[in-house]
């Protein structure tokens, strides 16, 4: 039993149900709201460990949560997204939202991002990530693969730091762009791109076929670990 608390946003009640059937039975203990205007209440009386977030609800939308939590608070924040809402998912990424799920969702996929999503939370901050034979290390700066060093330039190492320390994160092109190369425009999205395909004919097995750094169509990047 895991014990921690999750706090379900959404205004569909057969959606809240299902979500806390499946949660309970994971061993969460499960707190419901109906809106955002409810969350926010149950935000401020007490902390949940994560927060599962629908976008478009009456009242107080999934937005204006992601924007008044994150004045306050790096609670994690998985946003449920229905599909067609590519914009507000985006948005509430860039807003400081940690991941999303398209709706509708296999439990097991949802079950997994909370579990990635609390880690991230618990560990302290790591000075290496391994992922099968790779190394990053952040304290050498350096990549290996094995006992061989995998030479990176300058952008490619900072492009890869940011996904890794993010790892099993998605992160938008305005995050990746900001955080990178400083300053965001969408005309830089392409830039973004070249860099991105750059790290994986030097780190994915299969360039064509990426595991490692995958692509959130109309999003951004994740740096994966699992599956």
């Amino acid at each position: 039993m895991t014990g921690e608390r999750v706090l379900v946003v959404d205004d569909e009640p057969q959606i809240r149900r299902a979500l806390r059937t499946a949660l309970s039975g994971h061993g969460y203990a499960v707190e419901l709201a109906e809106d955002g205007s409810v969350a926010l209440d149950a935000l401020a009386l007490r902390l949940p460990d994560i927060v599962l977030l629908d976008l478009a609800m009456p009242r107080v939308d999934g937005l204006a949560v992601v924007r008044q939590t994150r004045e306050w608070s790096q609670v994690p924040i998985i946003v449920l997204s229905a599909r067609g809402e590519e914009r507000d998912k985006v948005a509430a990424l860039d807003l400081g939202a940690d991941d999303y799920l398209t709706k509708p969702f296999g439990m097991e996929e949802l079950l997994a991002r909370v579990r990635a999503a609390l880690r991230r939370t618990g560990a302290p901050d790591a000075s290496s990530v391994t992922v099968g034979d790779l190394t990053v290390d952040f304290g050498r700066h350096v990549v290996t693969r094995g006992a061989d060093e995998i030479h990176l330039t300058k952008t490619e190492y900072d492009l890869l730091r940011v996904l890794a320390t993010n790892a099993d994160k998605v992160l938008t092109h305005r995050q990746l762009l900001e955080r990178v190369w400083g300053s965001y425009a969408a005309d830089n999205t392409q830039q973004l791109r070249v860099y991105v395909n750059y790290l994986r004919r030097k780190l994915e097995p299969d360039p064509g076929h990426p595991r490692l750094i995958v692509t959130e169509p109309g999003v951004g990047y994740r740096f994966r670990t699992t599956g």
